[in-house]
C-alpha cells in the first residue's frame, strides 16, 4: 500500500523533473556582439522533492464515544451491552445498572425488537449449580428491564452456566468476564 502510494506521488514528480530538465537546454543562436555584457540568467526554480513516505501523516484514529445504546444498522440495533455479576451472586451490581438503563432505552426505541438474555458463570462450581446461578442471573436482568418498562414478552432467557465461557484463562480477570448476562438480538436473526 505504501509502495503504491509512493509510486503515485513519485511518478508525476519524476516526469516534471524530466520535462523541466529538457526545457532548460540552451539553444545556440547567432548573436551580434555588443559592447555591454549580457545580464546573467536567473537560475530556473527546481521543484521541491516529494515528501518521504514516513512524512505522510497517518489518518486520524476513529473517535471514541461514551458507551451508550448500540449503533443501528438498517433499522436494527447491532447489540446490547452485557450485565456483569459478582462471584456467586445474581443481584444487579450498581455499575451494571446504567448499562441496563441504556439497553432499555434502545429497546424502547425499537418496540419490535425481541432479545434473549443468556446467563453465564465462571468455571468454579458444579455444572448443576452454575446452570441454576446462570438462570437466576438471566432472570434478574429480565426483571430489571421489566421494571424499566420493557414488556417481558419481548425477553426470553436461557442459562449456559459455565459451558460457554467468553474467556478461558484461569484467573480472576477472566472469571469476571464470564459472570454475565449476555444479550442476543432475536430480531437480527441471532
Amino acid at each position: 500500500m505504501i509502495k503504491t502510494r509512493t509510486m503515485l506521488y513519485a511518478f508525476p514528480v519524476l516526469m516534471g523533473i524530466l520535462l523541466l530538465s529538457s526545457c532548460n537546454r540552451k539553444v545556440e543562436t547567432a548573436t551580434v556582439k555588443s559592447e555591454t555584457p549580457p545580464a546573467p540568467a536567473a537560475p530556473a526554480p527546481t521543484p521541491a522533492p516529494p515528501p518521504p513516505a514516513e512524512a505522510v501523516p497517518p489518518p486520524p484514529p476513529p473517535a471514541v464515544s461514551e458507551p451508550g445504546p448500540a449503533p443501528v444498522a438498517m433499522g436494527v440495533p447491532a447489540e446490547l451491552r452485557d450485565t456483569y455479576f459478582d462471584f456467586d451472586k445474581s443481584a444487579i451490581r450498581d455499575d451494571a445498572k446504567q448499562a441496563l438503563v441504556d439497553d432499555a432505552k434502545l429497546l424502547k426505541a425499537h418496540p419490535d425488537m425481541k432479545v434473549k438474555v443468556e446467563g453465564h458463570c465462571d468455571e468454579r462450581g458444579t455444572v448443576e449449580y452454575n446452570l441454576a446461578l446462570g438462570n437466576r442471573r438471566a432472570q434478574a436482568v429480565k426483571r430489571y428491564l421489566s421494571d424499566l418498562g420493557i414488556d417481558v414478552s419481548r425477553i426470553s432467557t436461557i442459562s449456559y452456566g459455565k459451558e460457554k465461557p467468553f474467556c478461558t484463562e484461569h484467573n480472576e480477570t477472566c472469571f469476571q468476564k464470564n459472570r454475565r448476562g449476555h444479550f442476543l438480538n432475536l430480531t437480527a436473526g441471532n
